[in-house]
């Protein structure tokens, strides 16, 4: 048995995978509590894999492998983490595996959690049966990750899958990796809040300030989609913005890749059907080299657990290779 683990910024989600069906068991989801610092937290991943593995009665000497995703950049080799930007300290040259290995008596391997949602959507969810799957992530960030066969194609150091970092406006706005105009920086969470506290605070006439209590940091995706839905024209127009801008990422994708489908998952997902009839309409309309009709653009099907169940399917495919 494996237990996959999905190491967030505000929380840490740990269960006992049955990598043969995809089913969990002994599941636990507890604060990260990332600013008591990289020791601490190790040290409740550790208590966290031996709690689900006692809950779903796997012996300690029975656990094969654990599956670890983190959110940002490691180093495979000495299991460090690099760079963590959602974590306090940014885990900058953090050991992460040794420790976790030298405790709990295991293999111990890392990836990316964008990578881990994509192989668990592939594997188990969404994508389950098809050739390949594109899976993005839209949350406070845009993650990705590319599965083919079933098996992630990870490119140079594990980095193939960074849609959110692709170039959809050259004169935009900065993002976080330096560069302008980013998906990111159009459709993420924050870059869909950021127009609508814009909104609020110009004065334009809209109902997120009644929805809101005139608070700006009451702002969300959530309450802008509530807007739009009753019919705000500031609400409509900054989601049309977000989707456009998200339906040209996929419609590179597409072009590109030509995958059976692409699976969205993430926060910003909540937006629902309007979300997805709106990326679909803007592929169908750029997407001129590639049969679109026979390429699916679905919503995740695993909900939070996709991250846990990729980790440990991730871990398992890493030992069986070896």
């Amino acid at each position: 048995m494996y237990v996959g683990v999905d190491l967030g910024g505000t929380k840490i989600a740990v269960a006992v995978v049955d990598v043969e069906r995809g089913t969990l068991a002994g599941q636990l989801v507890v604060p990260t509590e990332a600013h008591e610092g990289p020791p601490a937290v190790l040290q409740r991943m550790i208590q966290l894999v031996r709690a689900v593995c006692h809950a779903a009665g796997v012996p300690p000497d029975q656990l094969q492998g654990v599956g670890l995703g983190v959110p940002g950049v490691f180093d495979a080799a000495s299991g460090h983490t690099l760079l963590l930007p959602n974590l306090p300290s940014a885990w900058v040259d953090v050991p992460v595996v040794p420790p976790l290995v030298a405790a709990l008596g295991c293999p111990v391997i890392l990836i990316n959690d964008a990578r881990a949602f994509v192989l668990g959507e592939a594997t188990w969810g969404a994508g389950r049966g098809a050739h390949t799957v594109v899976g993005l992530t839209l949350g406070t960030g845009i993650g990705g990750g590319i599965a083919i066969n079933g098996r992630l194609h990870l490119g140079i150091d594990g980095t193939a899958g960074e849609v959110g970092h692709m170039t959809i406006d050259p004169h935009g706005l900065l993002c976080g990796c330096g560069n302008r105009g980013c998906l990111e920086t159009l459709a993420s969470g924050p870059a869909i809040t950021a127009l609508g506290i814009r909104a609020l605070v110009h004065g334009n006439t809209t109902s997120l300030g009644e929805l809101g209590g005139y608070d700006p940091r009451r702002v969300t995706p959530e309450l802008i989609g509530q807007a739009a839905a009753a019919g705000d024209p500031v609400a409509r127009d900054i989601l049309d913005r977000a989707a456009d801008a998200l339906g040209i990422g996929v419609a590179n994708i597409v072009t590109t890749l030509s995958p059976d489908r692409v699976v969205l998952g993430g926060g910003v997902t909540h937006l629902g059907v309007w979300l997805f009839d709106a990326v679909r309409t803007v592929v169908r309309a750029r997407c001129r080299a590639v049969p679109v009709e026979r390429i699916s653009i679905m919503p995740a099907a695993l909900g939070a657990d996709a991250g846990v169940i990729g980790a440990a399917t991730w871990a398992a495919q890493q030992q069986l290779k070896n």
